[in-house]
């Protein structure tokens, strides 16, 4: 059974960074596009970023290209999002997700992304 797992959420202030990690376990992670995604109080669930599988070309929504990253490491079977010059309105819960092996590929953001973690949760604030 696959498995995803965040962590790295946490209070930061603004003009912060922070670090996500987001670990695949139950299924290798190579043939997979995987991305992360957000979903903020009352709003929608928004896509973020995303990368491919086959040649590791990546996508960002618009409200936080320049300040997000989005990396993976298929030998640790890991996914990272390193966000800096964090705002306010980053605020919510983060989560990652990962495609069925040799699924739809990135960019766009996958409309099937059939593995999802539980989310952590970023709160920018002073």
């Amino acid at each position: 059974q696959v498995q995803l797992v965040e962590s790295g959420g946490g209070l930061v202030q603004p003009g912060g960074s922070l670090r996500l990690s987001c670990v695949v376990s139950g299924s290798t992670l190579d043939s997979r596009t995987v991305g992360w995604f957000r979903k903020a109080p009352g709003e929608e669930r928004e896509g973020i970023s995303c990368v491919d599988r086959i040649d590791g070309s990546t996508h960002y929504a618009d409200s936080v290209k320049g300040r997000f990253t989005i990396s993976r490491d298929n030998a640790k079977n890991t996914i990272y999002l390193q966000m800096n010059s964090l705002k306010p309105e980053d605020t919510a819960v983060y989560y990652c997700a990962a495609t069925v092996p040799y699924g739809e590929r990135c960019p766009p953001f996958p409309a099937d992304m059939s593995y999802w973690g539980k989310g952590t949760l970023v709160t920018v604030s002073s």
